[in-house]
């Protein structure tokens, strides 16, 4: 497989796992683009290599600069802007997890908890508490290991996880 058809590949690739993640493909397809570019790219070079808008493109890189994976560059000399992806990979995962964490499992906590201030007066009522309990209680335990990975470092973890799989 020639280079640009491999590059290719792998942009489409990123973009379906970012859409079955929940951004979208555009999003991830820009992530991935930069990721790969041994330079920083301009909205300009973005928007030929992915054919899409230019409102599209500032759109999507607001918001991988809003997650903490893109970085806005500046060359000396250049009044355009050039960006840059995060290319650390157990930072780029930590930020993924930190925002998805903040995005999604927070949310759900804070209702968990809202509701589960209903009396428990009728069998209805009983049994839904002990849902709430059941998914607070799972909830709060994947909280707990997201924080939990979030504060180790990258050897430890890659460490531990292969214990696991072997």
């Amino acid at each position: 497989m020639e280079y640009q058809s491999a590059k290719e590949k792998f942009i489409q690739a990123w973009g379906t796992v970012g859409s079955d993640w929940g951004i979208s493909r555009t999003m991830a397809q820009i992530h991935a683009l930069l990721l790969i570019s041994p330079n920083a790219l301009s909205v300009k070079d973005i928007m030929d290599e992915l054919q899409i808008s230019i409102g599209n493109a500032n759109m999507n890189l607001r918001a991988l600069m809003d997650w903490g994976l893109v970085y806005k560059e500046l060359k000396a000399g250049e009044r355009k802007e050039f960006f840059v992806a995060e290319k650390n990979m157990w930072d780029v995962v930590r930020k993924i997890i930190t925002n998805r964490k903040r995005r999604e499992l927070e949310p759900v906590l804070k209702v968990l908890d809202e509701v589960s201030a209903v009396p428990s007066d009728t069998p209805e009522s009983q049994e839904f508490l002990k849902m709430i309990h059941e998914i607070r209680l799972f909830s709060s335990k994947a909280d707990s290991l997201l924080e939990t990975m979030l504060r180790t470092d990258s050897d430890w973890f890659i460490k531990s996880f292969l214990k696991m799989v072997k």
